[in-house]
């Protein structure tokens, strides 16, 4: 008398090996997610170190230049009636100066906003195929 396979009768091996394969082909698409966001956040670690170094010498350079600058202004009008404007013109300088330093780290800020653009449209359209099978 012949033996009935019930695994085979209830197709369960193609069903383990489906599983098997859709665990294999995650864990793969896993690792290739992981390997880009590693790459990009050390393209943007790079960048960043680079960002901070120049900010930090040419804030230093722009800051003793102003400084001077500002000195020798108020020196020139220092014994004349346009002394008190001098000042008053060179405090709006500064301000103008601050206040396009500040629009500038705004706009920085608002460009870090795209980091991991590609990794997270990879894993936008891993949801969404993942969302479809189920």
């Amino acid at each position: 008398m012949a033996r009935l396979d019930f695994s085979s009768l209830l197709r369960w091996s193609g069903v383990s090996e489906r599983w098997r394969s859709a665990v294999a082909e995650g864990a793969q698409a896993a690792e290739d997610r992981l390997a880009l966001a590693r790459m990009e956040w050390e393209e943007h670690r790079h960048r960043l170190f680079q960002l901070a170094l120049l900010l930090i010498f040419s804030g230093a350079l722009v800051l003793v230049a102003l400084l001077l600058l500002s000195i020798a202004v108020l020196v020139q009008f220092w014994d004349t009636p346009y002394r008190i404007t001098a000042a008053w013109t060179l405090a709006a300088v500064w301000c103008a100066a601050s206040a396009v330093a500040i629009a500038w780290l705004m706009r920085l800020a608002r460009e870090a906003r795209g980091l991991f653009a590609l990794t997270r449209r990879e894993l936008a359209e891993d949801w969404r195929l993942l969302r479809g099978q189920l």
